[in-house]
């Protein structure tokens, strides 16, 4: 089953096929609702007017929702759990050494981390390479990342995990998170994360 959802996950993206989230995060809402995101909906609504020219793509989410708890690994093998990140703004973005748009917008992401305070913002990219794990290493060190740690999770179930929660198909996946752990946008497809357009609106989201 793993090897058909790679299979699949790799035609998509060889194929170029992106498709833009369109309804946010599915979400169970207890009596009170998203109580844990309401200043994440403060956030949302500042952000819409901000995703547009090079992430115009980033569908911000109307009601935010806890985004999934995703389970991976960092480089020398210690389990991590997005939850780790709490407290931050995040960037998380899933890719793979097989997919072209995930390899062309990688320098853009490690610029961005390298743009912005890292004790408020992260970019976490998480590889799902099955195969040859040094591959992914040594294609970072490739393109000189400096800003970047590494991250894996394997067994591809970051992507699962994502597509039960929004409408994602392909990759590269971004999920924009803010410091209470709730999902304000996704975007899927590559995006300039060192453009004007994304500054404007990662400054727009640490706003407090």
């Amino acid at each position: 089953m793993r090897t058909n959802n790679a299979r699949r996950l790799a035609i998509l993206a060889l194929a170029g096929i992106g498709l833009s989230a369109a309804g946010g995060f599915y979400a169970t809402r207890g009596a009170s609702g998203n109580s844990a995101c309401v200043a994440a909906r403060q956030t949302a609504e500042r952000l819409k007017p901000l995703a547009t020219g090079e992430v115009a793509a980033l569908r911000i989410v109307d009601d935010p929702a806890p985004a999934p708890n995703l389970v991976f690994f960092a480089d020398g093998g210690a389990p991590k759990k997005l939850a780790d990140f709490k407290g931050k703004t995040v960037l998380v973005n899933i890719w793979a050494t097989w997919c072209i748009p995930c390899r062309q917008e990688m320098p853009a992401l490690d610029k961005l981390a390298g743009s912005v305070d890292p004790s408020k913002f992260e970019v976490v990219p998480i590889n799902v390479d099955q195969r040859n794990p040094d591959k992914p290493r040594a294609f970072l060190q490739e393109i000189g990342v400096k800003h970047l740690d590494y991250f894996y999770d394997q067994s591809v179930n970051v992507f699962q995990d994502l597509k039960a929660s929004t409408t994602v198909e392909g990759l590269p996946i971004s999920v924009l998170v803010g410091p209470d752990g709730c999902a304000l946008g996704v975007i899927n497809g590559p995006a300039d994360w060192a453009s004007a357009d994304a500054a404007a609106l990662v400054k727009a989201a640490l706003q407090r």
